[in-house]
């Protein structure tokens, strides 16, 4: 029995009913990312987390594919920055296997690629994720130029290479990254992120007393760029926090505590 062997029309012209498969219902994506910067912004990544999951499960009845892999990418960088490896990884591998039916070879599926590798570079599997990263900077390099998500490639490809003691290529991806985010505006805190990765790649490379001139140099680079930096929300604090360990490793102290009482400012406005 087929689908018009039971159902009439709502008129003459409406022709949905006879479809066998139903039309896409997509998830109103824009709105769902606007209200996950605002619940970020206040630091509240239990509300964020139940939203995306709503939104996830709207995205499936809907059969609105763009919109689940939207969804799930969201959800790895979630469960990447609060720690929860298990979904992290739960959220991955559905994303790459919704990806790898229609939109492997795209932009979005690369999107998807780096946002799994960097599951996996942040819970310890890098070798797994320079798989998937040499993916995603295949089809980045192809379609996207001077572009910050190129940017943020080359970034987190460093950060697994240098993991791995290929420091050579990491510190020459530290480098594109930089070239790429001087270019665009209101990247200043990507940039100090990036000097703070080079500062650990000396280090690990060559000493700490033989870097020490290197890393004091990346250190005040980091710190002009996070002064400099003018747009102050949830996304510059939350950089901060990432940052303010690394100079307190580095034996800024007060540096350090500055960071933090700014950190606990801007959620405190937000």
């Amino acid at each position: 029995m087929e689908v018009y062997d039971y159902t009439d029309p709502v008129c003459p012209f409406c022709t949905e009913q006879y479809q066998k498969e139903p039309p896409v219902r997509a998830i109103p994506i824009d709105r769902v990312l606007s209200k996950l910067d605002e619940l970020l912004d206040r630091d509240n990544s239990a509300e964020a987390k139940r939203m995306l999951l709503y939104w996830l499960s709207e995205a499936r009845l809907g059969k609105d594919g763009r919109g689940e892999i939207t969804v799930l990418n969201e959800l790895m960088g979630l469960c990447r920055t609060t720690g929860d490896r298990d979904n992290a990884f739960k959220y991955a591998e559905e994303g790459i296997a919704l990806a790898k039916k229609d939109h492997w070879q795209s932009i979005t599926g690369a999107t998807v690629a780096l946002n799994a590798a960097t599951v996996c570079k942040a819970f310890g599997e890098p070798k797994r994720a320079m798989e998937l990263y040499r993916h995603a900077q295949k089809i980045y390099e192809q379609y996207l130029s001077d572009d910050y998500r190129l940017g943020s490639l080359y970034n987190n490809m460093a950060l697994a290479l240098a993991e791995l003691g290929e420091y050579v290529e990491a510190e020459e991806l530290y480098n594109k990254a930089l070239c790429i985010m001087e270019k665009l505006p209101n990247r200043e805190p990507e940039q100090a992120v990036t000097y703070l990765n080079i500062a650990d790649l000396v280090t690990a490379r060559d000493g700490a007393e033989n870097a020490e001139s290197r890393v004091n140099d990346c250190l005040d680079k980091a710190e002009e760029l996070l002064e400099k930096a003018e747009i102050r929300d949830g996304k510059y604090a939350f950089v901060c926090e990432k940052c303010a360990s690394v100079f307190g490793y580095y034996g800024r102290f007060a540096y350090e505590q500055i960071l933090n009482e700014r950190v606990n400012e801007i959620y405190e406005r937000t």
